[in-house]
């Protein structure tokens, strides 16, 4: 099946073609079709797979078809900025040749942009893309009028979720008058998800697109190691690894993002390193760097295992091992996107077996697990025949012995150095 067979107007084709989309992914046959009838949608669909044109395409289209007045027609609710940003970056490529205009709303400390913000609100934006926090603090003011909304977009649902924002979703939804179109996306559907998707579709149409796996086209390995030598592993595979041009690297904390950046840059050329004590100027330019391949190697926190949109990674390492199967399936869903293979490596350390085991149960399948460098292997002492060796050996237990008699006679009693 070709876009063209979705019936969409010639212009957003136009949009399509110069956005280098050639044919739809399941997710797309699939969804497009629905919400072109008006239908409400609840669609499990993984990262990777191409929901964002799922549900922008035919919004757009509907737009352009039934052009009205200045009001907010669709509203897309999203959890973080940087899958504000990459949704709004759709929406300017697939609307190149059509007047639609959009909104990102996701924050920031700068009073200049909560202004702008404003401004957009209340001259009604056609799509307007919001975290919901910040969409709460504009909805309290007063000025933000949701009752001509056509469209209502529910994007990372599970992860919404997961970061509190419920009620603050339940406190959008309230400013809507009248029941809109409704399209529900999510990763996984566990039990809280099936609820708040009764409450808010009608009669939908359910769409399931590989829940919760990895794409096939991802080469997944493993390597057991202990936790004092992972930088040193890092190291090696990206040195190694000469044909990964565009490599983002996990870790769970922001400390040891820096840590393991710093240790980076001084062996490789292109290292950035992304977590929350950036501001967003600051990270906005850093994924644009490595979008354009200016930085090769990119370390960063679980801020980015959902939302970047960056094409062709050719790795993903695993720092850390994730604390449940859904987040590892998200890291490594940032390589392998749509049609394109991919790596992934993760580091398994003693104390991470279990969450690692736990990981491959989740997925039906044992990940291999490669041998380490050289060297890294700790090789086992072997005995020295060297009778040189063997006297320098005797010489030196002689000296300690001699040193714990003298500290005996002092004191009366045995101390270990650094101790008390």
């Amino acid at each position: 099946m070709s876009f063209q067979k979705f019936g969409f107007e010639e212009r957003i084709l136009l949009g399509i073609e110069a956005m280098n989309y050639h044919l739809p992914t399941p997710v797309q046959e699939q969804v497009i079709p629905c919400i072109m009838a008006g239908k409400d949608v609840i669609a499990s669909a993984q990262t990777g797979t191409g929901k964002t044109a799922a549900f922008l395409l035919p919004v757009l289209n509907r737009i352009v078809s039934n052009r009205q007045g200045d009001f907010i027609k669709c509203l897309i609710v999203v959890p973080t900025r940087e899958l504000a940003i990459q949704i709004s970056q759709h929406i300017e490529g697939f609307s190149y040749f059509v007047e639609v205009s959009s909104l990102a709303v996701f924050g920031g400390s700068d009073g200049a942009v909560f202004s702008n913000e404003k401004r957009a609100l209340t001259q009604g934006a056609d799509i307007a893309v919001c975290t919901p926090g910040r969409l709460i603090s504009h909805l309290n003011l007063g000025y933000v009028k949701l009752d001509q909304i056509q469209v209502l977009v529910l994007d990372e649902a599970d992860r919404m979720l997961d970061m509190g924002f419920l009620p603050d979703i339940q406190k959008i939804i309230s400013y809507i008058p009248k029941k809109p179109q409704t399209l529900f996306f999510s990763a996984t559907m566990p039990p809280r998800i099936r609820d708040l998707a009764r409450k808010i579709l009608v009669s939908p149409s359910e769409i399931n697109i590989g829940l919760a796996t990895p794409p096939a086209k991802i080469i997944q390995q493993g390597f057991k190691i202990s936790e004092d030598k992972k930088i040193f592993l890092v190291n090696d595979l990206i040195s190694s690894g000469t044909n990964f041009k565009s490599i983002l690297v996990f870790c769970h904390t922001k400390a040891k993002v820096k840590e393991l950046s710093r240790s980076l840059k001084k062996t490789q050329a292109s290292v950035e390193e992304i977590h929350s004590d950036l501001g967003q100027s600051e990270r906005e330019a850093t994924l644009n760097r490595f979008k354009s391949r200016q930085t090769r190697v990119l370390v960063a926190t679980d801020i980015l295992a959902r939302g970047i949109d960056v094409e062709d990674i050719d790795l993903v390492i695993n720092y850390s091992v994730p604390y449940d199967a859904e987040d590892y399936v998200h890291r490594i869903g940032r390589t392998a996107r749509v049609q394109a293979d991919g790596h992934a490596f993760t580091l398994i350390s003693p104390m991470e077996h279990r969450r690692f085991n736990a990981i491959e149960k989740f997925l039906g399948y044992e990940i291999p697990k490669l041998p380490l460098p050289e060297t890294l292997v700790v090789k086992p002492q072997t005995e020295n025949k060297n009778k040189a060796g063997t006297a320098s050996d005797k010489s030196l237990v002689r000296r300690n012995r001699q040193s714990d008699s003298r500290k005996i006679s002092r004191s009366g009693r045995y101390k270990q150095q650094g101790t008390s």
